[in-house]
């Protein structure tokens, strides 16, 4: 069964008194233990998709399914409760908070949870990613590769089904890259989940299990 599909999803936006149609029709799937790399011209869609799938963005008309269960209508509450509990964010400029240490930036997602092992998977998470030498550190005192494995720990924590990246390695020298594609690929296995990321980046294409090429908002 597919974590993330979408059935003929068309989103359209109200744009200067014209209508955009950001998406029309489209057809995707990502499989637990694969990575699809989502490419494409710049204004083809990419991002609007990335929000569809996220549960951020609803889409016009089409259908949207998370583990088989249709999400598609479901209200404010209800999908906050959905992203929270399934999907992981990875985005391209790490968005950790500068006042809180490395353990407590990837404990942030589930600070609402009662489950006292917590902590105790977040310091597990980061070792890892390699940082178990780096825990008590803030983001100023982190490499860009070192904020972006915090960051995807930070995704893990709740033991998401589906992780979201967006241009994940987009501010990283190639080497740096590598390296945290490695380890995603790596945790990919280990947690045993579909990964879909939004890139411009030939080197994350190279590790993908499967390229989609979005242009003018349809699947190519």
């Amino acid at each position: 069964m597919s974590v993330v599909e979408l059935t003929d999803v068309r989103k359209r936006y109200e744009s200067g008194g014209e209508t955009v149609e950001a998406l029309k029709g489209v057809d995707f799937h990502g499989d637990r233990g694969e990575m699809v790399t989502v490419i494409g011209p710049s204004g083809s869609g990419k991002s609007t998709m990335l929000n569809v799938i996220g549960l951020l963005d609803t889409p016009t008309s089409g259908t949207v399914r998370i583990d088989g269960r249709d999400v598609t209508d479901f209200d404010g509450d209800e999908l906050t409760e959905e992203r929270r509990s399934e999907i992981g964010f990875v985005f391209q400029d790490f968005h950790l908070l500068p006042m809180l240490t490395a353990v407590e930036n990837v404990e942030l997602p589930s600070m609402w949870e009662t489950d006292v092992d917590r902590h105790d998977r977040a310091i597990d998470l980061l070792r890892r990613v390699g940082l178990g030498d780096r825990l008590r550190h803030t983001p100023d005192q982190l490499s860009g590769g070192q904020r972006q494995r915090v960051a995807i720990a930070r995704a893990l924590i709740n033991e998401p089904d589906l992780l979201l990246a967006d241009e994940p390695t987009g501010n990283l020298d190639r080497d740096t890259g590598a390296t945290i594609l490695d380890e995603v690929t790596r945790l990919k296995n280990e947690e045993d989940v579909a990964i879909v990321a939004v890139t411009h980046d030939e080197q994350l294409v190279e590790y993908a299990d499967r390229t989609v090429n979005l242009v003018d908002g349809e699947i190519r």
